[in-house]
């Protein structure tokens, strides 16, 4: 097993991670009748690709001794508007700190990582995603 999830009232769950015992919980977000006090299921999921993209990046550029420290992604999550509820856009702005010093090759590199990340290669193809890459 992965996590548990439960249902604690007031359309808001309780997830845990069972090997670390990390807990987080989710709301429903505004629209959809929740409090939006935390990440909604969809927010989740639009920031693990985030959340992906970086680590397998991270993890490469180690591999080229580069300093990788304090990039961060922007997510912008995209809904329909019509049913069913689903996700349809994903909009990531990468922005990488001046320390980080990468040649045109280590940079190609990076983004096929980027885009070869578990979580895009999960994502169902007609989300669009939107990646922009801020060097």
């Amino acid at each position: 097993m992965t996590s548990t999830v439960v249902y604690k009232g007031a359309l808001r769950t309780e997830l845990t991670h069972l090997q670390s015992g990390t807990v987080i919980e989710n709301d429903a977000p505004t629209d959809n009748k929740g409090k939006g006090e935390r990440f909604s299921p969809t927010d989740l999921l639009a920031t693990s690709y985030g959340s992906c993209m970086i680590t397998t990046m991270a993890i490469r550029a180690a591999d080229m001794n580069l300093n990788f420290d304090g990039t961060t992604i922007e997510i912008l999550k995209t809904m329909s508007s019509d049913a069913p509820r689903r996700i349809i856009g994903i909009t990531a702005i990468l922005n990488f700190t001046d320390l980080f010093k990468a040649t045109a090759e280590q940079k190609e590199q990076l983004i096929k990582i980027a885009h070869s990340c578990p979580v895009e290669q999960s994502l169902h193809p007609d989300i669009k995603l939107d990646v922009t890459f801020n060097w």
